[in-house]
C-alpha cells in the first residue's frame, strides 16, 4: 500500500513539472513565432511536446532565393553590329548566298556553304540574318578589311555632322561692292559650318533681263573656290527675282575641282608653249 501510494506521489510530481515547462515553453513560442514562419512555429510545438529542449533556428522561405549576380552592361539593341567573318559555326541550315563577286547563288545548306568556303579560301560575312532564309554573303579578306574601312569613315562622318541649318540671304542685284563683300564673308561662314545658303537676289530694272541676277550667283560661288558649289542651280522664281541654294563641297568633289583646275592650268600652258615655238617659224 505504502508503495502504491509513492508512486502516486511521483507520478504527479512528474505531472506538474511537464505542466511547468510546456507553459514556459508556449510562452517561448508565442515569442518566436513573431520572428519565425508557420512551418518553423510547428516544428518548436513538436519539439515542445515531445519535451525537446528549443533551439530558435534562422527563419526560412518555402521558395528557392537565388544569389543575385551582378548585372553587366545592358546591351543596346540599336547598336550596330560589327561587320566581319562568322567563321564556320553557322547556326541556320539553310543559307540564301551570295557570291564575292555579288550574284545570287540562291539557297544553300551550310554544309555546301562550308565546302564552297574551303574550295574557294572565302569567308562568310552575315548581311541580313533576320530574313527567311538569312542572307550571308562570301567574302575575301581584302574586300571585309576595304568594306570596315568603309563603314568606319562614314561612321565618322556621321557624328562629325551636326544638323544642316538651311540660312537665307537677300539683297539688289545693284548692291555696292562693299555691300557686297560683307554679304560673301558671312556666306563663307555659313558654308565653313556645312550649312545651306539660300540666296534671293532682287532686281528693279527688269529689263535688263535674269542675266545680270545670274552673273552675281556665279561671281559668289567663284570666292569660294573647292568650298561652295550649287545646291540648286540658280532659277528665276518670279519676274525681277532669281534664287539659289548653295553648299559645301564635299571632299570627292573638292578633289575633282582640284583637277580640273590643274588641267585648265596645263592646257593654258601647252597653249602658250605651242605659240611660242611657232613665231620663230612663222618668221621664217
Amino acid at each position: 500500500m505504502a508503495a502504491l501510494c509513492l508512486r502516486k506521489l511521483i507520478h504527479q510530481a512528474t505531472r506538474n513539472e511537464t505542466s511547468c515547462i510546456s507553459k514556459y515553453l508556449d510562452i517561448l513560442l508565442v515569442q518566436t513565432m513573431q520572428k519565425t514562419t508557420f512551418s518553423q512555429a510547428l516544428m518548436v510545438r513538436a519539439g515542445a511536446k515531445r519535451r525537446l529542449l528549443f533551439v530558435p533556428t534562422k527563419s526560412f522561405c518555402t521558395t528557392e532565393e537565388t544569389e543575385k549576380k551582378p548585372e553587366g552592361k545592358k546591351k543596346n539593341p540599336n547598336a550596330q553590329k560589327t561587320f566581319g567573318s562568322i567563321g564556320r559555326k553557322i547556326p541556320q541550315p539553310i543559307l540564301h548566298v551570295i557570291s564575292e563577286n555579288g550574284d545570287s547563288l540562291g539557297n544553300m545548306h551550310r554544309g555546301d556553304v562550308i565546302r564552297l568556303m574551303n574550295e574557294r579560301d572565302l569567308k562568310l560575312v552575315p548581311l541580313r540574318e533576320n530574313e527567311e532564309p538569312p542572307v550571308y554573303r562570301l567574302m575575301t579578306g581584302k574586300q571585309i578589311h576595304e568594306e570596315q574601312l568603309k563603314r568606319r569613315e562614314k561612321q565618322k562622318a556621321s557624328s562629325k555632322a551636326g544638323p544642316v541649318q538651311l540660312k537665307e540671304l537677300t539683297f539688289s542685284a545693284t548692291i555696292a561692292k562693299h555691300d557686297l563683300e560683307t554679304k560673301i564673308r558671312q556666306i563663307q561662314q555659313w558654308i565653313d559650318k556645312k550649312h545651306h545658303v539660300r540666296i534671293s537676289v532682287q532686281q528693279r530694272n527688269v529689263a535688263d533681263g535674269p542675266e545680270k541676277m545670274l552673273a552675281l550667283f556665279d561671281q559668289i560661288v567663284q570666292t569660294m573656290p573647292e568650298k561652295a558649289t550649287y545646291l540648286s542651280q540658280p532659277r528665276v522664281i518670279k519676274e525681277g527675282k532669281s534664287t539659289c541654294v548653295l553648299r559645301h563641297m564635299s571632299d570627292k568633289e573638292a578633289g575633282e575641282y582640284r583637277k580640273m583646275e590643274k588641267e585648265k592650268q596645263t592646257d593654258i600652258l601647252n597653249k602658250e608653249t605651242g605659240n611660242e615655238t611657232t613665231e620663230p617659224s612663222e618668221l621664217q
